[in-house]
């Protein structure tokens, strides 16, 4: 009896109606972002695009979002966060309606774009609200895992329900699917999330919002167009966002308490600590799940469904931990944790790349397990010491740059590992190198962690 009590003082606490609802929030985006990859092919064939414009149809929302993130997070905590993930929501319904209904591949681009936006102010209001919602660290750490084992759903079920649908009812339908989703979303955040802001004296900071979204996107245009551009056209880009982003630090430093993104935020080394692993983290993650599938399909290895199936270990590890990750980090420590986790990604990562030169499809299986379980262990622990190291009032900014430094390691992984891929006549001695070297990065990404995580 007493046991079936706590059990419910504990659900109580999660407050499960919110929770839901902002975990809905986070798999819109998500299953949006994970089946359009699916839809190039057929989407290429009906509007008629060229390889370009199809590769823009996934780089105009990660542009986008990755250039918005830190202004979603500033309007979240200044105007409230409640308001700005309905918001994001609403943009991010009606863009993927236009994406179904665009009759030409110029207004898919467009819709695309919008589509980013929304996930901008979404997703890190829907973390910013947790952070606020939850305040005791125990019941958050819980709440964080549910939270990132949505990613991991949304991974897991992405490729499948993609591929049904782009056959049961063609490409458009992958769009339309995250609709209702997204209308369930809003009104579910009307209903039962509570309103919070956190103004206390900041302001919206128009100077420092300019140089960090075009800072931010040039970096990122950077790293998308590497493959395409003049390398003297790379260097010039990343280097006039590298000149920006440090005119940005000057700005917000003079500003102190009411910039956009405090300077002395990045002194506290758990902050600091928690962006270095989770950029090492998605670094090695999405270069994996880039480069897996076009080596696999380009050799002829397996199929397009095989390829899904095959990712599943990794996606369904990362679902069953995350839930569990923030009881695990309450008992061993948010450090060995984290730690554990990214050594076990990188481990995961170097042991797919040799067994794939060996054709030893268990031990490739074994080695996307290893990489999915540590991201069950981090992502849910690395998020928790992010939002909880700044005080509520910067919820919405500490969310928004953790969501950064994902996207900024998901980008360049994707750009740098690419391109050691590329550098290889024989594809899987690319392969093998690129792995690799993504898993060298994760594993410093653990000591990183270890050293610098030493107080959680």
């Amino acid at each position: 009896m007493h046991s079936i009590e706590q059990r419910e003082k504990h659900l109580s606490k999660l407050h499960p109606s919110s929770l839901i609802v902002l975990c809905l929030g986070v798999i819109v985006a998500q299953v949006d972002t994970s089946v359009v990859n699916l839809a190039i092919q057929p989407i290429g064939k009906s509007l008629a695009a060229s390889v370009t414009q199809l590769q823009w149809v996934v780089d105009a929302y990660n542009l986008v979002y990755a250039a918005l993130l830190i202004t979603g997070g500033l309007l979240a905590d200044l105007y409230g966060r409640r308001l700005t993930f309905i918001i994001g929501c609403i943009i991010f319904t009606i863009a993927s309606l236009g994406c179904a209904l665009a009759p030409a591949i110029a207004i898919l681009i467009g819709a695309r774009a919008v589509t980013g936006c929304g996930s901008a102010l979404l997703i890190p209001a829907s973390l910013s609200l947790i952070r606020v919602l939850y305040p005791d660290e125990k019941v958050r750490e819980r709440a964080l895992g549910i939270w990132a084992g949505c990613n991991g759903m949304s991974l897991a079920i992405g490729p499948s329900l993609g591929g049904y649908l782009i056959h049961s009812f063609g490409w458009r339908a992958v769009f339309l699917v995250v609709v209702p989703i997204g209308v369930m979303a809003a009104i579910g955040a009307l209903l039962w999330v509570p309103e919070s802001a956190g103004r206390k004296g900041r302001s919206f900071d128009a100077l420092g919002q300019i140089l960090g979204v075009v800072s931010l996107g040039a970096i990122t245009l950077a790293a998308i167009e590497s493959s395409h551009l003049p390398l003297l056209w790379t260097i010039l880009l990343a280097s006039c966002g590298l000149v920006l982003l440090s005119f940005f630090v000057v700005v917000e430093r003079r500003l102190d308490q009411r910039a956009l993104v405090p300077v002395a935020v990045f002194s506290n080394t758990r902050f600091s600590g928690a962006m270095v692993g989770t950029a090492a983290m998605t670094f090695g993650m999405y270069g994996t799940l880039f480069l897996f599938p076009l080596t696999s399909l380009g050799l002829d290895r397996l199929d397009p469904t095989d390829v899904g199936l095959a990712l599943l270990p990794m996606a369904l590890s990362f679902v069953v931990i995350s839930p569990f990750s923030g009881s695990l980090s309450e008992n061993f420590g948010k450090q060995r944790t984290i730690t554990l986790g990214l050594a076990g990604m990188g481990l995961g990562n170097m042991l797919l790349g040799i067994a794939f030169t060996e054709n030893l499809l268990i031990a490739e299986e074994f080695g996307l397990l290893l990489t999915g379980i540590g991201m069950g262990l981090a992502t849910g622990p690395l998020t928790a010491v992010a939002v909880s190291s700044v005080g509520s009032e910067r919820a919405g900014t500490a969310s928004a740059l953790i969501n950064v430094a994902r996207m900024v390691g998901a980008t360049i992984g994707v750009a740098s590992l690419g391109s050691v891929f590329a550098c290889f006549h024989e594809p899987q001695l690319g392969f093998i190198t690129a792995m690799l070297c993504g898993g060298v990065t994760q594993l410093l990404g653990s000591v990183a962690a270890w050293r610098y995580l030493s107080w959680t």
